[in-house]
């Protein structure tokens, strides 16, 4: 399966071991004074391991990779102690992995593992994650929720600014991670990029209560990693359902065809719902398809 992993430049690497202890999973190891992937098993991709590398040698990349384990992570990890533990808990929160954090929870109470929980409990989800400068601090996942439309005691001005619905971060479908916490059975627009500028209402009416990707089917690169990408919410995080929302230009449609050849590459009769939006931002066609 494709997913976020990291990738170790063996010329940049020094053998510091700074690396091998951001990794709390235990995925990196120094054999002959290089870091190296032991087990893909372990790695989480989300890049802990990056902001200790002091020469840039570690990036994320998206390729072929063994799908992560929490539970077999997590027993690797039990014997490093708490402190360890508590760091790799946090460190799921702070990128809205809340799936996982959850099944690791679990598994330690299970197994009585004596953790105290309420450093993590209690501590604020993170909007910032310090990678000194490698990888793109705007791809880094963060999982919120949006603010609450203002009330009114008195009927709105026309042109009242409301809340913006956007619950998670990022949105682009190239830098998006697919299995992330926040798509685990939700419902999710993938929206042609010009959508958002185009339909003054696009938040209240399309995303409110759902997890957005967007792409621009004609200009965007490498797009068959879109349909795997669609195809992996579908499979692993089993969202619940699909809106493609486009433009009515010729080029948008082929958004619609990827989403639909990803479906079908699935297996999984997932409700697809297509919105065709005009120019001028009104809603031409809507339907189940």
């Amino acid at each position: 399966m494709k997913r976020n992993i990291i990738k170790i430049d063996e010329e940049l690497c020094n053998g510091c071991g700074g690396c091998i202890t951001g990794c709390h999973e235990g995925a990196l190891q120094l054999i002959d004074s290089k870091a190296c992937m032991v087990s893909e098993l372990y790695c989480d991709g989300l890049g802990a391991c990056i902001g200790e590398c002091p020469v840039g040698a570690i990036a994320l990349e998206e390729r072929e990779a063994e799908p992560y384990d929490e539970i077999t992570t997590m027993q690797r990890m039990v014997p490093k102690g708490e402190k360890t533990i508590l760091a790799h808990l946090k460190h799921l929160k702070d990128h809205g992995e809340f799936d996982l954090l959850k099944q690791g929870v679990m598994w330690l109470k299970q197994n009585k593992v004596a953790v105290d929980f309420s450093s993590v409990h209690n501590a604020p989800v993170s909007s910032k994650h310090d990678h000194s400068g490698s990888g793109c601090p705007g791809s880094h996942e963060m999982s919120f929720t949006p603010a609450a439309a203002p009330s009114f005691k008195m009927a709105p001005v026309v042109n009242a600014v409301s809340a913006s619905q956007l619950r998670q971060w990022p949105v682009q479908l190239h830098l998006l991670n697919p299995e992330a916490g926040y798509f685990q059975g939700a419902d999710v627009v993938l929206a042609a990029d010009c959508v958002a500028y185009s339909m003054a209402d696009f938040h209240t009416r399309y995303l409110a209560g759902k997890i957005l990707a967007i792409a621009c089917p004609k200009l965007d690169s490498n797009k068959e990693s879109y349909v795997e990408k669609i195809k992996s919410m579908i499979l692993l995080s089993a969202i619940n359902t699909l809106t493609v929302v486009i433009m009515e230009v010729p080029c948008c449609s082929g958004l619609l065809q990827l989403a639909d050849k990803a479906v079908a590459e699935s297996g999984c009769k997932i409700p697809l719902k297509l919105v065709v939006v005009g120019t001028r931002g009104d809603v031409l066609r809507e339907e189940w398809m």
